[in-house]
């Protein structure tokens, strides 16, 4: 039945019209996007022959991935600097949530032989605080080394002669301890004055030294007509400055806005490569790749007309293909790197191992909705178009329980199945969220139910397509749903979704979602047989 249910779904996405035959050589191109997913203030470094990227995921458990490749075009998911936040209830879903702020802009270094992030969640008071974390290794396990006061955006930098400084907000300066404790009082600097022409916003600090240069990369959104999001750069003979500026990249691509805010890093061979977010619409903000080539002192990225390119090729051949979304049978004892929990997991309410080769999500506490649901398991969303899909055995949810697979964001479309005394329904349902503005408090959640059928038996099979090719307003931003009750025949169910990107709620792309809560009274559970993906080839 697995193996039918899988020949299924790759059969329907090859008919969405996203799939396309890969030629022999299209395996050594890298399509931009160079990550068609939500994966937002990059910052990337090399050691040896490896790249690691750290990137933000703010209210999502473990939090600051970090991800590895060999050749910028395949990568995977190594480890997490942290596994939960707990400074607050609300990292609980509890007196509160966290969507949208927790960890923001992980800054990732490297130096005398050990891994270095430094992290500060977008909070105030003591949940803001700036965390650094330490690693031999970049899949961990992390151990944390200080706690001090925020710094937005803030880039970290050890200088070769041994002293250690943090970049942060619009050219704002510190010096640490040598030790990484604290910061050394009096030392704060601001290095530059924004020009006028920096009206809006200027912030996301990378800081690389190169040829005894100092070098601060950031964002700038200089607002009026004709003016765009761009990525900047600062440079200085001295790290307290002066500072001179350069616009190093402005470019549109693909159909959608201007790039802005990444970094650069080299190669063993000395080439070097630009990693710049791009605002995707409901997939989130996308990773691309460009060519960065030193022109007059200046890291200039783009090709030969400063644009971002369309392709690439790697930096090596054949290397294993990999991917930070994946399926998942369910068959390990340990929940696999690709999935992350929406706040902090409940690990009493859920388990690989009570029912072996199977995901059990029990309830564990009443709530309203599933934007207060705990221990809802999420994997990122991916372009061109992407397909997902779960096997629910539904037979042990109680009255009043609600479960299912969702394309969840502030704006979410959802198949719930809702036991109802002994009946069990499928629902298609569109909801969104209303939350306070810094508390992030579930004040409303508006559900409009756009189809329902009663459903027999104890199992069913549920999917959800996405679609985030470009279209006449930017991304097609669908997801279109059907349910099946034996893995082969699917029937669409309820009617397109169109995705959304909300920087006042989640601040992020939409994500596949498996959920399961109580409404009424604790102690039902689903089993998840399993997860199965597919994303079409890039072209």
């Amino acid at each position: 039945m697995r193996r039918m249910f899988l020949m299924s779904v790759m059969v329907i996405l090859f008919l969405m019209g996203g799939m396309t035959t890969v030629k022999a050589d299209d395996g050594q191109r890298i399509y931009n996007p160079m990550l068609w997913a939500d994966v937002p203030d990059p910052d990337v470094i090399r050691v040896g022959d490896t790249f690691y990227l750290v990137s933000t995921t703010m209210h999502l458990m473990p939090g600051a991935p970090v991800m590895q490749s060999k050749d910028l075009l395949n990568w995977e998911t190594v480890g997490y600097i942290f596994d939960r936040l707990t400074d607050s209830p609300k990292y609980d879903l509890q007196e509160g949530t966290v969507y949208g702020r927790g960890q923001w802009a992980t800054s990732l270094k490297y130096h005398n032989g050990r891994f270095y992030a430094l992290l500060a969640p977008n909070e105030q008071g003591a949940m803001g605080d700036t965390y650094i974390f330490s690693a031999e290794k970049a899949a961990g396990p992390w151990n944390l080394v200080s706690r001090m006061r925020h710094f937005h955006d803030c880039s970290l930098f050890f200088d070769d002669d041994g002293r250690v400084y943090v970049v942060y907000g619009t050219g704002e300066l510190m010096e640490l301890k040598p030790d990484l404790s604290d910061v050394i009082e009096g030392t704060y600097k601001r290095i530059f004055q924004r020009e006028e022409d920096e009206t809006g916003l200027l912030e996301g600090s990378r800081v690389i030294k190169h040829r005894g240069k100092y070098y601060l990369l950031m964002i700038s959104q200089s607002y009026g007509p004709g003016r765009h999001r761009r990525e900047v750069c600062y440079r200085a003979d001295d790290i307290h400055g002066p500072y001179e500026k350069a616009v190093i990249l402005e470019s549109d691509f693909g159909g959608f806005p201007y790039v802005g805010q990444g970094t650069i890093v080299d190669t063993e061979d000395g080439d070097w490569y630009g990693i710049i977010f791009q605002d995707r619409g409901g997939v989130g903000r996308v990773l691309t790749l460009s060519p960065c080539r030193w022109i007059d002192g200046w890291p200039m990225i783009g090709d030969e007309n400063g644009k971002v390119p369309q392709t690439m090729r790697p930096l090596k051949s054949n290397q294993p293909k990999t991917g930070i979304v994946k399926a998942d049978g369910f068959d390990d004892a340990k929940l696999g790197l690709h999935w992350q929990w929406n706040h902090n997991p409940v690990d009493n309410a859920w388990s690989l191992t009570e029912r072996p080769g199977f995901l059990r999500l029990k309830t564990n506490r009443v709530v309203e909705n599933i934007f207060l649901a705990p221990n809802t398991l999420t994997q990122r969303m991916e372009g061109p178009t992407c397909s997902g899909a779960v096997v629910i055995d539904f037979s042990h949810m109680k009255d009043g329980d609600r479960a299912g697979f969702s394309a969840f964001n502030g704006d979410a479309g959802t198949l719930t199945i809702k036991k109802v005394g002994k009946k069990c329904v499928l629902e298609m349902s569109e909801q969104s969220v209303s939350l306070s503005g810094r508390e992030k408090a579930v004040e409303k959640v508006e559900e409009k139910v756009v189809e329902s059928i009663d459903l027999k038996g104890k199992t069913v099979y549920l999917r959800i397509d996405g679609d985030f090719r470009a279209g006449e307003r930017g991304g097609r931003d669908l997801a279109t749903f059907y349910y099946s009750l034996d893995g082969e025949q699917w029937t669409k169910f309820g009617s397109d979704f169109r995705m959304r990107f909300d920087y006042r709620r989640f601040f992020m792309g939409t994500k596949f979602a498996i959920f399961c809560y109580a409404t009424k009274r604790a102690g039902g559970y689903i089993d998840v047989d399993r997860f199965d993906y597919h994303v079409a080839e890039k072209n």
